[in-house]
């Protein structure tokens, strides 16, 4: 597998003020989509090294991590486990269905213990208990994880790519990401130039420990960024007809489909920013654009236009 991501231009954003791209990460595979190829390398790579059997790691039922977990591990020869955070006896969504179909053993550990189990197992690895089960946290949550989301930037740099017209990442004023466990963040802060300004738009409500859990990431710990925590539409995987109108909007415009976890959030933020005279004038805006639709599959059909 090799990414080669491309940048596109979002016109219609554009303007003599700034200019708007963005970095569609989304296209550079169709199940192991976006950041997620980028976060999981590193780990596949030392738990070959450790002679792992098994690949396991932790998310909800439209987990877009697990789904490109099952696939990358059964691509690389490995088994794999994924520790879900529901009960047995819930409606199997159809990215768990996505996720099995590839090999993937669903655990439940349930909604209310979640936390405290998966920490266990956690900290079980490290202790030697687990030795043919390579672990990985949630979203790929870690340094190694923070150390593949550094190359989003770096692999964009070194490409042949840089000889086109297009800008390098390192001539943007701002580069503009979603946040989960705030993983790929890091990575991209541990990457950008010094002058870059990183803004990150989290996607669950009332998470007041992101930023420490970033910045433990973090080679230089006093790095800046920026975190906005007024565009998560309600909490995680939470939506409103606004979102969504945006998001129908944004792909009869430019074909960037969005979701309505993390990149329909960001970049409906971006747009209110835009709109607010947030970015300085005369600045390049990047969007970085994760990946991932797995999130809409809880939406009726028809209500997005893709």
């Amino acid at each position: 597998m090799d990414a080669n991501p491309t940048i596109e231009s979002i016109p219609f954003w554009s303007n003599l003020t700034i200019q708007v791209d963005t970095l569609r990460l989304d296209l550079i595979h169709p199940i192991v989509s976006g950041n997620k190829w980028y976060k999981l390398k590193y780990y596949f790579k030392e738990a070959r090294a450790t002679n792992a059997k098994k690949i396991a790691s932790f998310g909800g039922p439209y987990s877009n991590h697990l789904v490109a977990l099952a696939y990358f591990a059964k691509l690389n020869g490995l088994k794999s486990m994924g520790y879900m955070r529901c009960n047995e006896g819930e409606p199997i969504t159809t990215s768990m269905q996505e996720a099995i179909s590839y090999g993937m053993e669903i655990i439940y550990l349930g909604r209310t213990s979640f936390q405290e189990k998966k920490t266990k197992l956690l900290f079980d690895q490290k202790t030697n208990k687990h030795t043919e089960i390579y672990f990985i946290d949630e979203g790929g949550y870690g340094t190694i994880g923070a150390k593949g989301a550094s190359t989003i930037i770096s692999d964009w740099e070194n490409t042949k790519l840089n000889n086109r017209d297009g800008n390098p990442i390192h001539a943007y004023d701002y580069i503009v990401c979603a946040v989960g466990t705030g993983t790929m963040i890091a990575g991209i802060i541990n990457a950008a130039a010094v002058n870059q300004n990183i803004l990150g738009i989290p996607v669950l409500k009332n998470e007041g420990s992101i930023k420490e859990e970033i910045k433990y990431l973090l080679e230089n710990k006093d790095a800046a960024f920026s975190l906005l925590h007024d565009y998560h539409q309600g909490g995680y995987a939470k939506t409103t007809p606004e979102q969504i109108q945006f998001m129908n909007r944004l792909w009869d415009h430019s074909k960037v489909p969005t979701d309505i976890v993390y990149t329909g959030k960001l970049f409906y933020a971006t747009a209110q920013l835009i709109q607010l005279n947030y970015f300085k004038q005369g600045s390049k805006v990047l969007i970085i654009h994760s990946g991932g639709l797995q999130g809409n599959q809880s939406l009726e059909k028809g209500v997005l236009h893709y």
